[in-house]
């Protein structure tokens, strides 16, 4: 039976009222919108950060269902509740939702007043509330998307708009936004700020706070990393103090992405990246040529590698050719 004849069937629960947005710190495409003003309409809550991969590989479905049904009744606001201290820039917001193509309204949450309103533990989260403003579905995390767009359908009925239809949007199949390799993701996300940072393989461990010279081991154990060169191991991130500072990872998976930027808008720095000692070639990402080398120009996520054949467990690296690159995360696909 289809998913949409089961929840067709079932009763879908009563989670809560909306909660507000009075704390928000700013929007985007949007004036300032409340729970009491959207009365009538059915909402699509979505939580994002925009350097955040998983919420990256969801973005085609909500872009298309704010595209989709809004003429239905549906308003889709995201919430951009920051991970990251440059996250929390409003020119930094305002720029990615540009290059993201989003659209449709978005409330700042630098200060998680919304993030506790609802709540909310995770990036992504979607929260679907009745033309009452009653929550009634949640997903946490990525996937979901029939479910989630078949109860934005049923909503819409329920709130007495007419030619919705059952027929569902496709997701994108390139670029960020593609789906993740599931079957061979076998590398979990890894923070290089000694508050978070785990299987850290450099001899000595990490001097919190102090400029030191790192060594790599010659060997790296599945999903263990290290540093060479001179660097300082900051709370939230890894920044290499002069220039040919690297980041070795032992992976596996198709995509190999990393959060990082300059220190300041408006400056760069070069890296060059190779995989088991060689430039990319066609295992390049979307951020890097066949020869390995990119620039790092905007605080953001990277895409470094995206292979085409067969996944095997490998070695990665990073060089940066100018020290004072931020760089805070490894996510994979």
């Amino acid at each position: 039976m289809k998913l949409s004849r089961l929840l067709g069937a079932a009763e879908l629960p009563n989670e809560g009222r909306l909660g507000s947005f009075d704390g928000a710190t700013g929007w985007l495409n949007s004036e300032p919108l409340t729970t009491e003003g959207l009365r009538g309409r059915v909402v699509l809550v979505d939580f994002w950060t925009y350097t955040c991969i998983n919420w990256l590989r969801t973005l085609s479905y909500i872009r298309a269902w704010a595209d989709k049904y809004e003429e239905h009744g549906l308003v889709v606001i995201g919430v951009h509740t920051p991970e990251f201290p440059f996250e929390q820039g409003a020119d930094n917001v305002r720029e990615a939702a540009t290059e993201m193509g989003v659209e449709y309204p978005v409330a700042l949450d630098s200060d998680y007043a919304i993030w506790r309103a609802f709540d909310n533990q995770y990036w992504p989260a979607a929260y679907v509330a009745d033309a009452e403003g009653h929550i009634r579905h949640h997903r946490f995390g990525e996937g979901g998307y029939e479910e989630l767009e078949t109860v934005i359908q049923r909503l819409l009925g329920e709130a007495g708009r007419g030619g919705v239809g059952d027929e569902l949007v496709a997701g994108a199949a390139d670029g960020f936004e593609a789906q993740a390799d599931w079957e061979n993701l076998g590398s979990p996300e890894t923070y290089l700020g000694y508050e978070q940072a785990e299987n850290f393989a450099s001899p000595g461990g990490v001097a919190p706070d102090e400029a030191r010279d790192y060594v790599t081991p010659d060997r790296l154990t599945l999903n263990h990393w290290g540093l060479a060169g001179d660097w300082t191991v900051e709370g939230r991130a890894a920044v290499p103090n002069q220039e040919g500072g690297r980041i070795s990872f032992r992976f596996h998976a198709r995509d190999v992405h990393l959060v990082m930027g300059p220190p300041e808008r408006g400056t760069s720095v070069p890296f060059r990246v190779l995989v088991d000692g060689e430039p990319p070639g066609t295992a390049h990402g979307l951020d890097v040529g066949e020869d390995g080398r990119g620039i790092a120009s905007q605080q953001r996520l990277y895409q470094l590698i995206r292979q085409q054949g067969p996944i095997g467990d490998r070695t990665f690296e990073i060089t940066f050719l100018d020290p004072g690159v931020e760089a805070y995360a490894f996510t994979f696909g």
